[in-house]
């Protein structure tokens, strides 16, 4: 069983407003968060600029207190501990930056050696140690370099390097990644996922990139104005998002399903009724209930309605934690009452986002936060699994004409 690394309990910060004086109003950047992560989690928070993820983070280090509720790190209740019993907790803590921080007058193998540095390692320890990590991070040949010889995935390698030199059990990485263009983003994303594989480190991902999500995490938790609104599975948030919030994060990141801009394309230059059905290879338990398979038996259901007209224009499938989830888009059209029959008939089998025509056209994001998921009761989960797996031959169908 999977054992808490980290717990929020009922944590709130709040930030006083200096130039109001005593007495002045105060910011809420957390807001009454409870979350869990486990030993072993890569856990992305994710959430947009002033969403509260980056305070966050920094309370489970102490570089901010809360301002009620408990934070407790490794077993420890960390939320009032004086500096001096804060030390060896947050020596077991790493830290990678988004702008690196490293020293532009040390040399990689200095940079990396410095926090042993601090910890006063014996020098023939800190060589044998730095040594091991260049050869870790691929930057072996380029220990005797400045961070200013370096290219931005390079200087990213060094900050993992350095996080990871006094043998740490967490590593916090706030936006690690949003400096970099996507190839070293992958590149420095595969060495973090080696890192958890390999040392079996906690990794908490703070990032507004839901790509970067979706690539390693195996859980997230979705922010917005201090609270935590959504969390789970990062199969089951992607496939199954419920807030307004998680649905336009996952709309930049989920293959398939087209941005705002695409879809103006397309209704400028299709008359009829732009739609993306959503792919769920899986059933998702969520809420007590089951969140059906979506998408299996999209041609089955077009083949019903003759008079439906049906172009696809736009589509693609992902696999997230080892199963499909895209979206493919089309364009219907025939005489309304036939395709208001249609669309409800695909809408009981699948997720769909409409939006609408170039005469009726439905806002991008009112589409996106109007897209209906059905939830059947818990019982009907072994049936819908039957189903899903019976149409594994469909969705491979269906993905292959998408591309």
């Amino acid at each position: 069983m999977a054992q808490p690394i980290i717990v929020f309990d009922h944590v709130v910060k709040e930030f006083k407003d200096r130039e109001a004086g005593k007495g002045g109003k105060s910011t809420r950047a957390v807001d009454d968060v409870t979350l869990t992560i486990n030993q072993g989690d890569i856990f992305g928070i994710i959430g947009y600029s002033g969403a509260g993820k980056s305070t966050l983070v920094r309370l489970i280090n102490a570089l901010e207190r809360p301002t009620g509720g408990t934070v407790t790190v490794l077993g420890t209740d960390i939320t009032k501990l004086s500096e001096g019993k804060l030390r060896p907790i947050r020596q077991k803590i790493g830290m990678i930056f988004q702008q690196f921080n490293l020293f532009s007058t040390k040399t990689v193998a200095q940079n990396i050696a410095y926090p042993l540095k601090l910890d006063h390692w014996r020098k023939d320890y800190q060589d044998r140690r730095v040594a091991e990590l260049l050869d870790f991070v691929g930057l072996k040949e380029h220990a005797d370099k400045y961070p200013s010889q370096l290219s931005g995935g390079q200087k990213q390698r060094v900050g993992i390097a350095r996080a990871l030199a006094t043998n740490p059990q967490i590593l916090l990485a706030d936006e690690a990644t949003s400096a970099l263009d996507p190839e070293t983003t992958s590149e420095v994303l595969d060495l973090l996922k080696r890192v958890n594989e390999q040392f079996g480190i906690t990794i908490v991902l703070i990032t507004h990139q839901m790509n970067v999500v979706q690539q390693i995490a195996n859980r997230v938790a979705v922010m917005s104005a201090g609270r935590v609104v959504e969390r789970g599975d990062v199969y089951d948030v992607f496939a199954a998002p419920h807030e307004p919030v998680t649905k336009r994060f996952i709309a930049t990141a989920l293959r398939g399903l087209p941005d705002e801009e695409r879809v103006d394309h397309m209704r400028r230059d299709n008359a009829g009724r732009i739609v993306s059905v959503i792919i769920r290879q899986q059933d998702v338990a969520r809420d007590g209930g089951v969140i059906p398979a979506s998408g299996q038996n999209i041609s089955s259901t077009i083949a019903r309605h003759p008079g439906v007209r049906t172009s696809m224009l736009y589509g693609g499938i992902d696999t997230v934690s080892g199963q499909g989830i895209g979206a493919i888009t089309y364009e219907f059209s025939g005489p309304d009452a036939e395709l208001t029959a249609f669309l409800d008939d695909l809408g009981r089998e699948s997720d769909l986002v409409d939006f609408g025509t170039a005469a009726n056209p439905v806002p991008y994001d009112r589409a996106l936060a109007e897209q209906r998921t059905q939830v059947v009761a818990a019982a009907g989960a072994a049936a819908g699994a039957a189903t899903a797996n019976a149409s594994t031959g469909n969705l491979a169908s269906t993905e292959g004409a998408a591309r």
